[in-house]
């Protein structure tokens, strides 16, 4: 599943993540989301979250 709606994501929810110093490189980290951090209900690069270990990012898959 991906990270573009707001809808799919909730806290607790695992997912994959690509972090700002990642984005050239597309390397993913995992996570559990802690924190969604954007507003509207979609994203064209994926909704971006805070993870509980801190780590900022927009969510490229759902992990299920």
């Amino acid at each position: 599943m991906y990270g573009t709606k707001r809808v799919d994501i909730i806290p607790g929810a695992r997912v994959c993540i690509v972090l700002k110093k990642d984005q050239r490189t597309g390397k993913l980290t995992e996570g559990i989301v802690k924190d969604i951090l954007t507003k509207s209900p979609a994203h064209p690069h994926g909704i971006k979250v805070r993870l509980q270990s801190g780590e900022v990012g927009r969510v490229k898959s759902i992990v299920s």
